[in-house]
């Protein structure tokens, strides 16, 4: 699909708001599915699951992350400032009528 700024039309802004509709609805339905696994592997269930077409498989693993609100009040917000950095970002909202 081409990228042309002239073809954007009504019918166009309709067709990604379906879209987008169609995506959350599907992601809704992944991740019920998606926990149903988990939860069923977390209480002693089969970690690797087995369908016709694909195979799912539950892992668990702890995360680091970076905690900026403790960060800045230990050193202070000018020591975080000098380590970060702005680019700009795009998005496109679609809101149903």
């Amino acid at each position: 699909m081409k990228n042309d700024i002239a073809n954007i039309t009504a019918v166009s802004v309709d067709e990604l708001g379906v879209l987008l509709a169609q995506i959350a609805d599907l992601e809704k339905k992944a991740t019920a599915i998606k926990n149903a696994i988990k939860d069923s592997a977390s209480a002693g269930g089969a970690k690797p699951i087995e369908g016709n077409l694909f195979k799912a498989t539950y892992s668990e693993s702890d995360r680091c992350v970076f905690d900026k609100d403790a960060f800045i009040k230990a050193h202070g917000a000018e020591a975080y400032a000098k380590f970060t950095k702005t680019t700009a970002v795009f998005s496109v909202k679609v809101t149903s009528r």
